[in-house]
C-alpha cells in the first residue's frame, strides 16, 4: 500500500461514523459512551397499572428466576414508555400481553409487582422470568440513555431478589426465550440493536458493570462517582439508604400488622416511587410495591 493510501486510510478511520438503517452511530461503543459521560439513570417509578391478573411464578409469590429483555417493534417518535405503558394498561386485555415495565430514554415505568408473573414471553417464561421493554429511540444519545435505564432497571432487579448477574441464565432476551421454548417466535431485541452496532453482549456487559457497582458502593459507577443517587423532581419519589446494612429491608402489612419480608430488600442508595403512606408503631411505612413498605427511617 502507498504512504499516500495509509494517509487516507488513517484519515478517514479517525473521522469513522457507522450508518445503520439510516441512524447515524458514533464509533466507539455505547457502554463506554454511558460510562465516560456517568449517564445517569432514572429513578424506577412504581405504579400500579390495571392488570388484574396476579399469577404467582411457579417457584412462589416474589420468586422470579431473571429477567426477560423485550423491545417494543414500535418505531414512532410517539411510542414512549408513559404512551406504550397507557396503551397496555387499556388493552391488555385484547391483545392478551403485558409486562412489568417500559424504559426509554427518559423513564422507567414499572406497571405491576415483580413479585407476579405477567404474558409476554409464552407460558414457560410468563412464570419464571420479570419482562421489561425497552421503547424505540432515534438519535444515538438517547440511544445510549435508554440502555442505561435498562441495564439498571435489569440489574436492580436481580439485586431485588438476590439473584445472580448470569448471561443467558438469570438475563435473557426474548430471541433466547423463542429459541429456549419454543412458544413465542419473537426475536427481539437482537433486530434492533444491530440497527444501532449493538448487541446482547453488550447488555449484558452494561447490567454486569451497574450490578457489580450497585452491590459494592451503591452507585452504579462506583465510590468515584460524582452523584450518589438519580436527580428527581418528583415529590412521590424516596432515595433509601441502610447506613447499618447492605439492603433497605422491606415489611408487608398482614390484617393490620408489621412483617419483615425475608427474600427481598431495595438496594441502598437508589430510589423508589410511593403512593401510599401509614403508621404503626409510632413508625411511618411508605409503600413502594404491592404490600411492600419501606421505613421512614431508610428514606434520605
Amino acid at each position: 500500500m502507498s504512504r499516500k493510501r495509509i494517509v487516507l486510510l488513517f484519515t478517514f478511520l479517525g473521522m469513522l461514523l457507522f450508518i445503520f438503517n439510516g441512524k447515524t452511530v458514533q464509533a466507539g461503543t455505547v457502554n463506554d459512551y454511558i460510562i465516560s459521560n456517568k449517564i445517569q439513570p432514572a429513578q424506577i417509578q412504581n405504579r400500579e397499572g390495571t392488570f388484574s391478573v396476579w399469577t404467582p411464578y411457579e417457584n412462589g409469590v416474589g420468586k422470579p428466576e431473571g429477567v426477560v429483555i423485550h423491545e417494543t417493534a414500535d418505531d414512532h417518535v410517539s411510542a414512549t414508555a408513559e404512551n406504550e405503558a397507557t396503551y397496555f394498561n387499556n388493552n391488555w386485555n385484547y391483545i392478551e400481553a403485558y409486562v412489568h415495565a417500559f424504559v426509554d430514554n427518559n423513564e422507567i415505568i414499572n406497571i405491576h409487582s415483580t413479585d407476579y408473573g405477567v404474558w409476554g414471553a409464552g407460558p414457560t417464561a410468563n412464570a419464571k422470568y420479570i419482562q421489561v421493554e425497552l421503547c424505540h429511540t432515534h438519535d444515538y444519545d438517547s440511544f445510549a440513555r435508554s440502555i442505561a435505564n435498562d441495564a439498571y432497571y435489569t440489574a436492580s432487579k436481580l439485586i431485588q431478589y438476590n439473584l445472580p448477574d448470569k448471561p443467558t441464565v438469570t438475563i435473557l432476551s426474548h430471541d433466547q426465550i423463542s429459541k429456549t421454548y419454543g412458544e413465542t417466535d419473537h426475536t427481539d431485541p437482537v433486530g434492533y440493536f444491530n440497527n444501532w452496532g449493538y448487541s446482547m453482549d453488550q447488555l449484558y456487559d452494561m447490567i454486569g458493570y451497574y450490578y457489580n457497582n450497585l452491590k459494592d458502593s451503591g452507585n452504579v459507577y462506583g465510590n468515584n462517582a460524582n452523584s450518589d443517587l438519580p436527580t428527581t423532581n418528583s415529590a412521590n419519589v424516596i432515595n433509601v439508604n441502610n447506613t447499618n446494612g447492605s439492603y433497605v429491608p422491606l415489611v408487608a402489612f398482614n390484617n393490620g400488622v408489621a412483617t419483615k419480608i425475608n427474600n427481598r430488600a431495595l438496594a441502598n442508595k437508589t430510589a423508589w416511587y410511593t403512593d401510599q403512606t401509614q403508621d404503626y408503631n409510632g413508625v411511618t411505612y411508605h409503600r413502594v410495591a404491592t404490600n411492600e413498605w419501606v421505613a421512614a427511617n431508610y428514606i434520605i
